[in-house]
C-alpha cells in the first residue's frame, strides 16, 4: 500500500514504546500525525522520514564536541 496509514496501537508495536507513549508525543507535536474524528492516525511515510531524522541526530550528538579554548588558573578555578 502506497500511502499506509497506522493506528495508535500500530505505531506503538513499530517503535516498541506504550500507547500512552505515542499519544503523548502526538499531544506534544513530537510525531508527524493528524486527527480522524478525534483519533490519532499516522502516516507510514512521515514516520519513516522522522525516524531517519531522529537517527541522524543521534548521530550528530553522539559526535565529541569540540573542546573549548579555556585555560585553568592557578587554584583549580577556571
Amino acid at each position: 500500500m502506497a500511502d499506509e496509514i497506522f493506528t495508535v496501537a500500530e505505531v506503538a508495536q513499530l517503535l516498541k514504546v506504550a500507547e500512552k507513549t505515542v499519544y503523548t508525543m502526538a499531544q506534544n507535536a513530537e510525531l508527524p500525525c493528524f486527527k480522524v474524528r478525534g483519533q490519532w492516525r499516522f502516516r507510514r511515510q512521515d514516520l519513516d522520514t522522522w525516524m531517519a531524522s531522529q537517527v541522524a541526530g543521534a548521530a550528530a550528538s553522539a559526535e565529541p564536541a569540540p573542546k573549548s579554548k579555556t585555560t585553568a588558573r592557578k587554584g583549580g578555578r577556571q
